[in-house]
Formats: structure tokens, sequence, C-alpha cells
């Protein structure tokens, strides 16, 4: 299932680090900003993360809610939240069905080997539980501003 602009975001119910599990419909009215990354306590997801954590006070304003999401452990989670004093929950996705209903598993290619992993990728989700943008693939530097930037557009166009 492909994710598309304007159609209703997939349903999901994961685990959070922040303890018990976190349902997209449970934010209904909100913002939802819903971040793919690798692998906890990497380089460039630190990056994500940290840059992320630190654009919470815009996000906030604008009525939006970040989830980190991978394939990590609660454990590995916790760990990484706690080192990075992250201000969002991180949800472990193990099984990686969540990541594939966002299209964010999928080939990766690396050091000339082609294997399947985590594709990194922003979706952001309306109010109305339907996608406003699909960042399919993220380049860390500067992303954050580009997802404040669509929740922004999209407000004023709504």
């Amino acid at each position: 299932m492909a994710i598309t602009k304007g159609k209703k975001a997939p349903a999901f119910n994961l685990p959070s680090h922040e303890g018990g599990k976190v349902r997209l419909s449970d934010l209904a009215g909100k913002y939802v900003v819903v971040y793919f990354y690798p692998k906890d306590s990497t380089p460039g997801c630190t990056t994500e993360a940290k840059d992320f954590r630190d654009a919470q006070k815009k996000l906030k304003k604008l009525d939006a809610v970040v989830l980190g999401v991978s394939k990590d452990s609660i454990a590995s989670h916790e760990k990484f939240a706690t080192k990075q004093e992250l201000n969002f929950p991180l949800l472990s996705d193990p099984e990686g069905k969540v990541l594939e209903k966002y299209d964010a598993w999928g080939e990766k290619k690396m050091y000339g080997r082609t294997f399947m992993g985590i594709i990194r990728s922003t979706v952001v989700i309306g109010p109305d539980g339907k996608v406003v943008e699909h960042f399919p693939k993220v380049r860390v530097k500067g992303h954050v501003d580009k997802v404040i930037e669509a929740i922004e557009a999209h407000r004023a166009a709504g």
C-alpha cells in the first residue's frame, strides 16, 4: 500500500519507549509527524532525532506531535532517548509491519551491495488523519525545516 497525499494514513498501534502504546487514532485532531529511521544511536539518526527534539517548541505551536519509528527494541529506544534527551516518543516496530504500510521498508544500496532495510522517510498526517506530505528519501540536514514548512502550508491552505 503506497502512501499517497490526500489519502487516509494507515492505522498503527505500536509500543512507545515512554510506556504503553501509541495509536494513530488517539492523535486525531493533531498533526502527526511520523519519521522512520534505520537505527538508534547511529550518526544520521542521532542528528535527525536531535533536530526534531530542538524543533519541539515550533511543532507544538503548530499542534504537531512527533513520533520516531524503527525496528529497535524499547530498551534500545529508552537508552537513545535518555542519552539524547528526546522529548517525543520512539515507537518500536520489530516486525516492520508499520514500516511496510508506510513505504519505509525496501531495497537499499550501500558500499556496492543491495539489501532490505529501513528507508529514512517521514510522513506528515493532518488532523483529519489524511496524508499531508510524504518525504520518501530524507536527507537529514534541513529536513525538520521542510516538515515545519509543510505543516504551515497545509494550515494556511486549510
